[in-house]
């Protein structure tokens, strides 16, 4: 224990991304805690964040900031969501490699797909909370998407019981405090899937991939999330069929608009036992 008459940290080597990648997502780093007077320098974790380029085909579409964890599922639950390929097997990840300034994954598509891909644009950077960053135009932006056809009502008692057995799936979060998660739920409330990122709309990612790799239908099911309910995390819901998403937090106006216009339950501020739909009440099974 150090002792000083005010808190001032000393100055730690700057945090290089030419380290070696942590697999697992966090990393220790020197710190120094301040308690009163008195001072502690030791080490701490904190959640890795990097650059992850998306490659198709040998093109750099995108680059999002991401917590380089389960990449096969963000790069197959991203390719899903931004409507670059129908379904899983479509999408063949070739290489996933860890570079001095971030992960790079490079996958290839059917010809008729890449043709596709090669006719929009995107601007290059994704920040860790933006999730339709980088596009260039309002129609990309505000995608239209068929409305979901799934038939599912959503139990309140599930809807409670999803969101309060997300934590004990937040790995990450417990170690750093610093990570988002996407739960995906049976009707009946069970957790079958839970992944993590520093960005909401990466974690929701990394859940779609996941449950397309693992051959899991989306729209029997529903989403929990550890965040509040914006625009891309529904247009993401949608795109994967599934019919509703709960968060803990707030919702936004154009995630309540584009809900009702696809057919995605939105329930927001799940706690302490209540919740307040916002959009497709029928979708909640009570209210129909």
């Amino acid at each position: 224990m150090n002792h000083a008459t005010a808190c001032a940290a000393p100055t730690p080597a700057p945090l290089s991304l030419a380290q070696p990648l942590s697999r697992q997502g966090v990393r220790l780093v020197p710190a120094t805690v301040c308690t009163g007077s008195d001072t502690d320098d030791r080490e701490e974790k904190i959640i890795d964040e990097v650059p992850v380029g998306l490659v198709y085909a040998g093109d750099l579409f995108a680059v999002m900031l991401a917590t380089p964890t389960d990449l096969e599922d963000f790069a197959t639950g991203f390719s899903l969501s931004e409507g670059i390929v129908g379904s899983a097997d479509e999408l063949a990840i070739t290489a996933i490699d860890e570079l001095t300034d971030g992960v790079r994954l490079r996958m290839e598509l059917p010809v008729e797909r890449l043709a596709a891909l090669l006719r929009r644009k995107r601007n290059l950077m994704g920040g860790s909370g933006c999730g339709r960053c980088g596009t260039d135009s309002f129609a990309e932006t505000l995608r239209p998407l068929d409305p979901v056809r799934s038939t599912a009502r959503i139990a309140p008692d599930a809807i409670r019981r999803a969101v309060a057995a997300l934590p004990s799936g937040q790995t990450l979060n417990r170690q750093t405090g610093a990570v988002h998660a996407a739960g995906f739920a049976l009707p009946d409330g069970q957790l079958v899937a839970v992944r993590e990122d520093v960005g909401r709309h990466n974690a929701l990612d990394k859940l779609i991939g996941a449950l397309a790799r693992a051959g899991i239908d989306p729209t029997g099911g529903f989403v929990v999330v550890s965040s509040r309910c914006s625009f891309e995390m529904v247009h993401k819901t949608a795109a994967a069929g599934i019919p509703l998403i709960a968060a803990i937090s707030a919702p936004t106006s154009l995630c309540v608009g584009f809900a009702e216009t696809v057919g995605v339950g939105v329930v927001a501020y799940v706690r302490d036992g209540r919740f307040t739909v916002y959009a497709v009440p029928s979708r909640v099974a009570t209210l129909a």
